[in-house]
């Protein structure tokens, strides 16, 4: 079947930036590689020669390329799912681009960890996708209601889709969520059911591994990110599992799926309150009344130091960066000018 580019999710966001550059071809990205990229046109797919290192192109993105292949531009995102890489590297790992709806993927039983939602429901607050928390293994859990309860209680309105990966029927939930040329992202961690999810979701038949029962991990299926057209027409990038996601400027995002604790913080006498043991804080006062949680508030105070931490760590590098490439510079032009003289 011949697709068009509104098919592959173009839209006049994109066409806008392509109409100064009309004599290029744009190009979906399906694959990030080593040294190259897959893109994918009306045409079919073809592999792309980067104007950049890769690790400056996620999957989902649109490019514009001449007639030998070779990536002239990067267009904007609409949308873009990233974290500071895993470890001591400060740098900013890019997950997705141009994403609409986030399946935040969690099993029912060890690996359901309320923490880890909030972070991934920040990380779509922050990207401006639309958070969807799927709960896998719902079939052979005692009570998945329970599950689910505790899930919802994280946000008003919050979408929570219990299931079960194996069944055409229940994956059926998920594809409603995602309007053909549209796109969804799996994240979540290993052996929850994302590559079950994305065989039903797409038709393929990837092989899954077991999960340990001690402690409900898998081993990595996906390792790598790809752009899979789904049988509704959608598309949809399975990503590997995180063992760890450390989000960075995204203390709008930290408010936003705290409201609930944000709008009583405001109460507070002090607008620099830290919520532990100023007077006048209302955040304690809810705490005494049983109005909040203190695990919910512990959670809450964490992701708001790590989100401090770890921006503040990227701005550093950032800064020594800068100042690496003007002292390469300032190198350059005294040995330039000790030639000259």
């Amino acid at each position: 079947m011949t697709l068009t580019y509104s098919d592959l999710g173009w839209s006049p966001f994109f066409q806008s930036q392509q109409d100064a550059d009309a004599e290029l071809t744009a190009y979906r990205i399906s694959a990030v590689h080593r040294d190259k990229l897959t893109g994918l046109s009306p045409d079919g797919e073809i592999q792309l020669l980067p104007d950049r290192l890769t690790g400056e192109f996620a999957v989902g993105d649109w490019v514009l390329a001449n007639d030998a292949h070779q990536v002239c531009e990067r267009l904007e995102r609409q949308t873009e799912l990233s974290r500071r890489a895993a470890g001591t590297d400060a740098r900013v790992q890019l997950i997705a681009a141009n994403v609409d709806v986030l399946f935040i993927t969690t099993s029912c039983n060890a690996d359901f960890n309320l923490a880890r939602m909030e972070r991934y429901l920040t990380l779509a607050h922050q990207s401006g996708c639309y958070p969807v928390v799927v709960l896998t293994k719902a079939d052979i859990c005692d009570d998945a209601a329970a599950y689910r309860a505790q899930a919802e209680s994280l946000a008003t309105s919050l979408t929570v889709l219990t299931l079960d990966a194996k069944s055409a029927d229940d994956v059926s939930q998920l594809l409603a969520w995602v309007k053909p040329s549209q796109t969804a992202a799996l994240v979540g961690s290993s052996g929850v059911g994302k590559t079950t999810l994305t065989n039903g979701l797409t038709g393929s038949t990837d092989a899954v591994r077991d999960v340990r029962e001690v402690d409900s991990k898998g081993r990595h299926t996906t390792t790598a990110r790809y752009l899979r057209r789904m049988v509704n027409g959608g598309w949809l990038i399975d990503t590997p599992g995180m063992r760890a996601l450390r989000i960075i400027d995204a203390d709008e995002a930290v408010e936003e799926v705290f409201s609930d604790l944000t709008e009583v913080a405001q109460s507070c006498r002090f607008s620099d309150c830290a919520h532990s043991g100023e007077p006048g804080c209302a955040v304690k006062a809810a705490l005494k009344a049983g109005t909040l949680e203190q695990a919910r508030v512990d959670r809450w105070q964490k992701l708001q130091r790590d989100e401090e931490r770890n921006t503040e760590n990227l701005e550093q590098s950032r800064r020594r960066d800068k100042g690496f490439g003007k002292m390469i510079k300032s190198m350059k032009r005294d040995h330039k000018g000790r030639k000259g003289y």
